[in-house]
């Protein structure tokens, strides 16, 4: 295994060795679902998505956990306000996570367990702090994790007890023995439904944010697991009172943690706080989804992603010139079959795009590969080298699979991604206009099929004529 991930713990670039040889288990924080997901969201999911397409195109069987937290402060105060039940309002956003996971080309995790379905592994998991000293009973139904009793709190993001600063879920509570102690229970504030708290050896009440991922990664992955994946942003307090919380367990936990950068917008970055977040749904009303995905997902992890016009602009023309290749290509060799471009593993795919992945997932040093084909294949093209043009087809495509976006796959097959219902209403308008001007040009009558030429290139559609007849394709906006 060559596989270099960065470290968040060690701070370093790591080769990355599996606890079990072939086989990987990573638990992602996925959504909490208290609003509908905007463009920051997709960002871990998609980084995510792509290491875990290229650990399975080399070799690996690899099990992925994405919670989705149901419960919580903010769920339960939106859901009030809007006057509806807290599970349908979690459940109504739980829902809209998935169609854009979906439609921007995530793959579906292997489990995607919700918090309110694990709370009885959760107090198990609570009982086992409180017997070994490191936690403690508040009132009724607060329980507190007891900072000062693992040793190793604070080494996930190398900051000293005493320099920390209270924990983020401290409402004053005057039950706490430190302030810098978190909440793993919490008792039923007043006007919260009934429903939203279950009854433990402690007092009724509802899970705090930490303990969900700590008892849910045991039960999906075991004590020890080897990556732990997320934003940067949850680094801490989340990730280290997780790691806190687990190791006090007796568990090893995650043996790398991969953090992924945010989204920016105007250099802020993207939050509802912020007053800047985009929908996905509203974003994909005018960009296609390759698009989206492309301009989210084919920057390096650990690097900020602008999101701006030019942006997409720019991940559209690369999308125009990855499909356009691909079209051509077809049309000349056929279709490589999708068995064949999946079956392009770590000793098949190009040595130098390869060792960019093994890089840490060195996404411009791939892309440069994927350009690099890219220009043979359309060399290949003008010369009718079909030869030389199947062959590209196969390596652009089964590279571009593993950033998941191979044109020809489910997702995307269409006009550029914009789906195959608009593709075929407007390949049917542009072969009007196209017969009309193949008719024009045998009537030798040269200005009306320069005028009809004119018309599409108005309308954003570039001919191009060729020996085998006019073929046509969008305009790259920006």
């Amino acid at each position: 295994m060559s596989l270099r991930l960065y470290d968040s713990a060690a701070r370093s670039v790591r080769p990355f060795q599996p606890r079990t040889p072939g086989q990987v288990g990573i638990y992602l924080c996925g959504a909490t679902v208290q609003g509908a997901p905007h463009v920051g969201h997709m960002r871990s999911a998609i980084a995510f998505d792509v290491l875990v397409r290229w650990l399975r195109r080399t070799g690996h069987e690899v099990t992925l956990i994405r919670n989705v937290t149901d419960i919580d402060d903010k769920i339960l105060a939106r859901s009030a306000e809007a006057g509806v039940p807290w599970w349908a309002w979690a459940y109504r956003f739980e829902q809209e996570f998935t169609t854009a996971y979906d439609a921007l080309g995530v793959a579906r995790p292997t489990y995607e367990p919700r918090a309110t379905g694990h709370v009885p592994d959760m107090v198990e998991l609570m009982v086992d702090l409180v017997e070994r000293g490191h936690a403690y009973r508040g009132q009724p139904g607060n329980v507190y994790f007891d900072v000062r009793s693992q040793p190793d709190y604070g080494s996930l993001t190398r900051q000293a007890l005493e320099n920390l600063s209270v924990a983020e879920d401290d409402d004053g509570e005057p039950d706490k023995r430190d302030p810098r102690d978190f909440a793993l229970w919490k008792a039923p504030r007043p006007g919260e439904p009934p429903t939203a708290s279950w009854d433990t050896p402690f007092g009724r009440g509802r899970p705090g944010w930490h303990l969900e991922c700590s008892a849910m990664a045991r039960r999906y992955l075991g004590a020890t697991f080897d990556i732990h994946g997320g934003g940067i942003d949850l680094r801490f307090p989340h990730h280290e009172n997780e790691q806190a919380q687990s190791h006090a367990a007796g568990d090893g936990f995650a043996r790398y943690w991969v953090h992924n950068a945010w989204v920016t917008v105007d250099g802020e970055k993207m939050s509802k706080s912020l007053g800047n977040s985009l929908l996905v749904a509203n974003v994909l009303a005018s960009t296609p989804a390759p698009v989206l995905r492309l301009a989210l997902g084919t920057v390096h992890y650990r690097s900020t992603v602008e999101f701006s016009d030019a942006t997409l602009a720019e991940a559209t023309g690369s999308w125009e010139r990855f499909t356009g290749f691909v079209t051509r290509a077809v049309e000349v060799v056929g279709e490589v079959p999708t068995a064949e471009v999946a079956a392009q593993d770590g000793t098949r795919l190009p040595a130098a795009f390869v060792a960019a992945m093994d890089d840490d997932l060195n996404l411009s040093a791939a892309l440069a590969v994927v350009h690099e084909y890219l220009r043979a294949g359309n060399t290949a093209l003008a010369e009718r080298d079909d030869v030389t043009v199947r062959q590209a087809q196969l390596q652009v495509r089964a590279m571009l699979d593993v950033l998941g976006l191979d044109p020809l796959a489910p997702p995307w097959r269409g006009a550029g991604g914009t789906g195959t219902a608009e593709h075929e209403a407007l390949d049917a308008l542009v072969s009007a206009v196209l017969a009309e001007r193949v008719q024009a040009r045998g009537a030798k009558d040269w200005a009306r099929a320069d005028a009809l030429r004119e018309q599409l290139a108005g309308a954003g559609v570039v001919v191009e004529d060729s020996a085998d007849g006019a073929r046509w394709q969008l305009r790259g906006r920006g």
